[in-house]
């Protein structure tokens, strides 16, 4: 009875031990891989905050950002640090494969991480921020003594305020993981760059690791403080599972390229305007609807200098009005020139702009549009009048039957009503010298002739 008794109280201990070892296994043994290749963007930032939260969703055990940036958008870099330093799962950093970077906002992302990691023949660094386009530089300050000028004077206040910005957040993302604080401040305010293993000497990164096994093979046993919790990683036998863009990704990163959102915004543009021009057509109408409003949602989520965007307009208003105002040129050459200027200063970034050949191009095709439209316009001018009052005046009839004062003419191969001021025969040649109405004034052209 005992035996049965024992037994018993061990079936609850036995179930609960089947249900939940499969759950500490999984979380000990699954690690998510997420690949950040190229600028740092929307695309980037949607992509890391789904892997983190998924992670913490499934109770993974570690996530994995394998980074290869040349650097991206402050805002989506600074959301991206946000999800890192507020994660409930270890997130390890490795700039890998060989050849790869992570400069500027990739630095500061690798500094925020749980664990920093390089592959060989990697660097990372040259994390001061750039400014595309410049804000307004502020008034000029009275001149300071020798003591207070600051070292960076050849700077604005403006300059230096985001400089020291940049540098007081990755100081506190050092201090925060314990690395090498001089060194952040020399990446930001001196541009400066280390490899793999000149990083891992100056404590900025934690391990160097060649590839993904060695990655784990060094992670395995390592204690990570996450948010006050100690955790121990047990990456032996670790089942890694990647994490890929799904479709609203895959969209946005095509809808956020700097040249398919330039594209859009052209077609939209163009589209309305031949739907304005051709009302009912309804097809380039609905089309251009629908590429404006995506180009707008790309540019919400793009540094767009609005100045660009306003000169865009002011090009394609100009370049149209060509159509309708006698300028002799001056107003499409101008739409062309505020176009151009408007589309090279369109994005505030220096990973995100539009490529000049298709800049060029596009510049191209309205010039040669606008010459078309004045070549076309210059052949009008030129052409013979084909209809109305100054057509008729002029021309030669025949008279149909004789009168003396009013009668019928042949012109053209229309019978015309005619009126005189001599008498005329049947047959006889006659000259429009006016028109009223629908009468037409004639002479005879014998009569013409000799006065001339």
């Amino acid at each position: 009875m005992q035996i049965l008794a024992s037994l018993f109280r061990l079936i609850p201990l036995l179930a609960a031990l089947c249900i939940t070892a499969p759950a500490g296994a999984n979380e000990a043994g699954k690690a998510y891989l997420i690949e950040v290749a190229g600028a740092i963007g929307p695309v980037t930032q949607e992509l890391v905050t789904r892997g983190i939260a998924e992670a913490e969703e499934e109770r993974a055990a570690v996530v994995i950002l394998q980074m290869d940036t040349p650097g991206g958008l402050d805002h989506s870099m600074r959301e991206i640090i946000k999800t890192i330093l507020d994660a409930h799962v270890p997130v390890v950093t490795w700039v890998s494969p060989q050849g790869s970077r992570a400069a500027s906002a990739g630095t500061y992302i690798l500094y925020a991480s749980h664990v920093a990691a390089m592959a060989p023949a990697t660097n990372l660094g040259a994390a001061t921020p750039v400014q595309i386009g410049g804000l307004p530089k502020l008034p000029s300050q009275p001149p300071r003594s020798e003591e207070e000028k600051p070292e960076d004077d050849g700077k604005t206040d403006m300059e230096r305020k985001i400089l020291n910005d940049a540098i007081a957040y990755i100081k506190g993302l050092a201090k925060l993981r314990g690395r090498n604080e001089q060194w952040a401040e020399q990446a930001v305010r001196e541009a400066a760059s280390l490899s793999a293993v000149e990083a891992l000497e100056m404590n900025v990164i934690d391990l160097v690791a060649a590839d993904l096994n060695d990655l784990l093979r060094q992670l395995d046993g390592r204690e990570i403080n996450v948010k006050g919790r100690i955790v121990v990683l047990d990456t032996d036998a670790m089942v890694v599972e990647r994490i890929t863009p799904d479709w609203r990704s895959e969209l946005l990163a095509i809808i956020t390229n700097p040249n398919i959102a330039y594209v859009l915004m052209l077609i939209g543009i163009y589209g309305l305007i031949l739907e304005f021009s051709n009302p009912g057509a309804i097809l380039p109408g609905v089309t251009g609807a629908i590429c404006l409003l995506l180009a707008l949602y790309a540019f919400q989520v793009l540094p767009v200098n609005y100045a660009a965007l306003a000169l865009l307009a002011i090009g394609i208003a100009f370049m149209v009005s060509e159509i309708f105002v006698t300028s002799g040129g001056i107003l499409g050459i101008g739409g062309v020139a505020a176009f151009t200027v408007g589309s090279i200063m369109l994005f505030d970034d220096d990973y995100l702009a539009v490529s000049i050949p298709m800049i060029g191009g596009t510049a191209l095709v309205g010039a040669g549009f606008m010459l078309w439209i004045l070549r076309r316009f210059a052949t009008l001018r030129r052409a013979q009048v084909v209809s109305g009052e100054e057509y008729m005046i002029g021309h030669i009839g025949i008279v149909r039957e004789a009168f003396d004062a009013r009668g019928r003419i042949d012109l053209d191969g229309e019978n015309w009503i005619a009126e005189t001021h001599v008498p005329l025969e049947a047959g006889q040649m006659v000259r429009v010298t006016a028109v009223d109405k629908l009468v037409l004034k004639v002479e005879p052209v014998e009569e013409s002739s000799e006065e001339e």
